[in-house]
């Protein structure tokens, strides 16, 4: 009965959270599940608890790292990058994919999938026009750009709301946490340009007239906010990394760091402040929470601890086996269910599962190699999906299910093999 329950309101809300019937805000289903949940003795007061001690430094941190990077797009930052991008291309169509692919996973690396995806994807758009890219090369940058912002989103805790919720959950550091995932990263990055390149290779022109485009310095909209931003992300990034050795949560320093370019940025002409604040996420963190807590309804009728014996039976095979099996776990579960509550379904199986302390901590990080690249799977893989495709849609770019789920199995498998083995090698050589 209990079980019956668990798992009858989970799938209640994520159909709901999916699907968002008359603009229901995912915020909003979440807590109405976990408000169920508690009403039905599936979680208690004290589970609700352990979610937003769980949380709260994650949702926090996502929300302050989309706020500067709305700030930093109101100021021209991503638009003069792009445009640098294309200019080093020197004309070159294959140089110019590549550029934009690297530029792509830069952001996602700094400013999360999220950012990479909904604001530089405009970008790649409006500059594709500019340069007057036929249809078909035109959604091949488009879908270039959407693929790489996640599977290029492992190599920082803030690179993705998934990474943010796992370290916070195993108790990863910033720098523990980089040392292990920026190689990895690399290798996804190189993985992700190859099939990418396969794949699209006759979509992509040879040569590019880039004669029409804007200089890099006309996209810069407000120059001392531009000059201040890089003096604000250097400080942030040297944060990221204290926050490790003073034992202090990521979310003050992004908080800091976004409220500081709030500050810098209060009488700026071209940056809507109380738009953009009420534009953040917000809603990120009721979900969060809300959702957490019908997962953790889950985990008390057994069924997390059931799928943490199947983690064990991989184990069993060795290392290779435990790191590829639990990402394959964690991708094929996120592209049906979303990966965030995959993230910690599969959290807690880890937890449960018998295996020594070094495989526990890789498959740890196999967990978010998974939730980061599964979505990429179908398009109700993550929120930040189905918001890109919105997005493109209301720029006259339909890309239909069908197409995406045919691109993104055929490429993704691959980039998801390659980087779970690159994981393995390189967790074993830092052991």
């Amino acid at each position: 009965m209990a079980i019956g329950l668990a798992v009858g309101l989970f799938l209640v809300v994520l159909v709901l959270i999916i699907v968002q019937p008359r603009g229901l805000s995912i915020g909003w289903t979440a807590l109405g599940g976990a408000v169920v949940a508690l009403l039905l003795g599936i979680v208690s007061w004290s589970n609700v608890g352990t979610v937003v001690s769980i949380v709260w430094d994650a949702t926090l941190t996502f929300v302050a790292v989309i706020l500067i990077s709305l700030i930093l797009d109101a100021v021209g930052f991503f638009e003069w990058s792009a445009l640098h991008m294309i200019r080093f291309a020197r004309g070159h169509g294959l140089r110019l994919f590549l550029l934009l692919g690297v530029l792509g996973a830069l952001v996602a690396m700094f400013f999360a999938n999220d950012g990479a995806a909904l604001i530089l994807t405009p970008i790649v758009y409006e500059q594709a026009k500019a340069l007057k890219l036929d249809p078909k090369a035109t959604v091949a940058l488009i879908m270039a750009s959407g693929f790489i912002a996640d599977t290029t989103s492992l190599p920082l805790v803030v690179s993705n709301l998934v990474n943010i919720v796992s370290a916070g959950y195993f108790h990863l550091g910033f720098g523990s946490y980089a040392l292990r995932m920026v190689p990895v990263d690399v290798v996804a990055l190189g993985a992700s340009l190859g099939v990418l390149y396969l794949f699209y290779r006759r979509a992509l022109p040879a040569t590019v007239t880039t004669t029409a485009l804007r200089s890099p310095a006309s996209a810069i909209k407000d120059s001392q906010v531009f000059r201040a931003a890089w003096v604000v992300l250097a400080l942030l990034l040297l944060g990221y990394f204290a926050s490790q050795f003073l034992h202090w949560p990521v979310a003050i320093f992004a908080g800091a760091a976004a409220v500081g370019l709030l500050v810098i940025a209060h009488r700026s002409p071209v940056v809507p402040i109380p738009s953009l604040i009420q534009n953040a996420p917000w809603k990120v963190v009721v979900f969060s929470i809300g959702m957490y807590v019908v997962v953790f309804g889950l985990r008390n009728v057994g069924l997390t601890h059931l799928l943490g014996t199947v983690l064990t039976a991989l184990a069993t095979h060795g290392a290779v086996v435990g790191i590829v099996g639990t990402g394959f776990v964690a991708a094929a579960l996120s592209s049906v269910m979303n990966n965030m509550p995959t993230v910690l379904i599969n959290a807690l199986a880890i937890h449960d599962a018998t295996v020594g302390p070094t495989l526990h901590t890789a498959m740890a990080y196999a967990n978010v190699v998974g939730c980061d690249l599964g979505p990429k799977f179908t398009p109700i893989g993550s929120l930040a999906t189905l918001l890109w495709l919105h997005v493109l849609e209301q720029r006259g770019v339909r890309i239909t299910w069908g197409y995406y789920m045919r691109v993104g199995v055929t490429l993704t498998i691959p980039v998801l093999v390659v980087t779970l083995l690159a994981l393995w090698g390189w967790s074993a050589v830092i052991g």
